[in-house]
């Protein structure tokens, strides 16, 4: 497993090998703007702040174009992490859509610097 945090709330969550962002915030109980699900209309836009993805479909150039991969741009709904990363929201917060779901899906606690 990884741990995903998510700017600005700075929240943790953990992704199961082959689970995409979105997935792993979804299973999670947050919620945040996305549209189609299947990487084709770009609202699920995100900023990779650190770390690295992969995608589990190839996405069109026409919706994540390769400036925009360059400068660090993913889509949450296709990006798989490859381990620990952190990503940036645009423009919004996560919400909470499920107590429950947060409560059987636990927070990895938060590393400290020594």
């Amino acid at each position: 497993m990884s741990v995903l945090t998510v700017l600005p709330d700075n929240e943790r969550v953990l992704v199961k090998p082959g689970e995409t962002i979105l997935a792993a915030l979804t299973a999670s109980g947050f919620g945040y703007r996305i549209g189609c699900r299947r990487g084709g209309c770009a609202v699920c836009k995100v900023d990779l702040r650190d770390g690295s993805v992969t995608y589990d479909h190839p996405v069109a150039d026409t919706v994540l174009t390769s400036e925009e991969v360059a400068a660090g741009t993913v889509l949450s709904c296709r990006a798989v992490p490859d381990g620990d990363i952190t990503i940036e929201l645009r423009d919004e917060r996560l919400r909470v859509t499920s107590s429950l779901l947060r409560a059987l899906r636990p927070v990895p606690p938060t590393k400290t610097k020594e």
